[in-house]
């Protein structure tokens, strides 16, 4: 209490905003003045309804066997490590992730932020640390206010909206220059720790790399970074999109996750051998990639949407191939040194939630090291003239993550099921919606 006591002190912090993520990735909580946050620490004070986690990504409250219809209360434990200022508001503000307990003390299993702390533990106690860099694309569009209407780029400065694509263009991304000032800005205010920005392929079409480092305080900064973003848009009366597939003639956004793992003790990367070569473990990180990652896919592409997003030739994986810097692949071995040697898994969208993107990913890596699983051999060519044997549906997705018990096993059977249900109440929403294309095509035709 006493950390938080002077931190608010010397910014004169008046609110704190106490934040969980949702299955989804929307930030859930509650907003308090300072003093009574202090005095929530020592009195179990700060708490929320568990069923937070059992809300659709339409804020509906999906219905599941596993779960206590009386909605008890969980109770907040602040990570003092992710207290930050909010830095778009006027008022000194305060803003805090959370990890859920029970009232009884323990991690409260719906929670995605907990889920990816297991699965790091699971590293930690065969004596290895996980490292990630996440790269999150996004697009920045004009207002939508109707729903129906599809949607458009913004204005630039130069007065006049991206037509062509863009890729790696710098007068492209200084046309937005005032809105990626304030995002470097506030993400320096709250040490988010970005690396590189580049135009990508679509129109008005970003992308940003962050550093490497542990998987959940880079997870915890992906969160804070989606959030940071969109903040940063409205203030210039634009939209930051994180939708998997927003425009149709355009490639989808994706959130691509380098990973590694070095030995806890020496620091040393155990992707690789004294010599340089590809190490044991790291051809079996790649095998479990392979063989669980399309059953992951609810993790990694969460919407009906995100299976938009993986078409052939538009930037996007259909399979789960692996190939030494080949970008048509799943999975891309950039070429490094035996210190960098890591796997970059291009399979995930931008509109997953960080958590769970970066659990799953371990996770999948992680079976594959301890059941050996050795992978096909690399791709050489084209993989997008290869097999399509991604899901291409969400119900399939659903389908394959429900039939792999090894997965179901690591990620907590409990936890799947309530992801089950959510994503199929989800799927039964969108069905229930007539879509403009229906009514373009079939009102006067059929």
């Amino acid at each position: 209490m006493h950390r938080f006591e002077e931190w608010f002190r010397a910014r004169r912090i008046t609110e704190v905003e106490c934040m969980v993520a949702d299955l989804t990735g929307i930030a859930r909580g509650k907003i308090l003045p300072a003093q009574k946050f202090l005095q929530g620490l020592d009195k179990q004070g700060l708490r929320l309804p568990e069923s937070i986690f059992l809300q659709s990504v339409t804020g509906d409250f999906v219905e599941s066997a596993i779960t206590d219809w009386t909605e008890p209360d969980i109770i907040l434990h602040p990570d003092i490590e992710t207290l930050r200022m909010v830095p778009w508001y006027e008022e000194p503000t305060a803003q805090v992730i959370c990890d859920p307990y029970t009232p009884k003390g323990k991690p409260f299993w719906m929670s995605s932020r907990v889920l990816l702390r297991r699965i790091v533990d699971l590293y930690r106690r065969k004596g290895w640390r996980p490292v990630v860099a996440p790269e999150l694309e996004f697009y920045l569009i004009a207002k939508n206010l109707d729903p129906d209407l599809p949607l458009e780029v913004p204005i630039g400065r130069s007065g006049r909206p991206e037509t062509g694509r863009q890729s790696y263009g710098i007068d492209a991304v200084n046309e937005f220059d005032p809105i990626f000032e304030d995002v470097y800005d506030f993400c320096e205010a709250q040490d988010i720790d970005i690396d590189t920005l580049i135009h990508e392929s679509g129109a008005a079409q970003v992308e940003i790399n962050f550093n490497h480092g542990d998987p959940l305080e880079l997870a915890d900064q992906a969160f804070l970074f989606k959030r940071t973003v969109r903040q940063a848009a409205l203030r210039h009366d634009v939209y930051a999109t994180f939708m998997a597939k927003p425009h149709q003639h355009e490639p989808g956004s994706a959130m691509h996750i380098h990973q590694s793992v070095e030995d806890v003790e020496t620091g040393r990367n155990l992707f690789a051998t004294k010599s340089g070569r590809d190490s044991k473990l790291f051809m079996y990180h790649v095998g479990g990639l392979q063989k669980y990652l399309g059953a992951a896919m609810p993790l990694l592409a969460p919407n009906v949407n995100s299976y938009r997003r993986l078409t052939p030739d538009m930037a996007a994986p259909i399979n789960l191939h692996w190939g030494r810097e080949n970008r048509t692949t799943g999975l891309r071995v950039p070429v490094s040194s035996p210190a960098a040697r890591r796997i970059e898994n291009r399979v995930p969208g931008a509109d997953a939630n960080p958590y769970l993107v970066i659990a799953a990913s371990l996770a999948c890596g992680y079976l594959g090291m301890i059941e050996r699983t050795e992978p096909q051999p690399p791709v050489q060519g084209n993989a997008y003239e290869m097999n399509f044997d991604l899901p291409r549906y969400l119900p399939e997705a659903l389908d394959a993550l429900e039939g792999c018990a090894p997965l179901k096993r690591i990620l907590g059977e409990d936890f799947v099921t309530l992801l089950l249900d959510v994503k199929r109440a989800e799927l039964s929403a969108y069905h229930k919606v007539i879509s403009a294309w229906e009514r373009e095509h079939l009102l006067l035709n059929v």
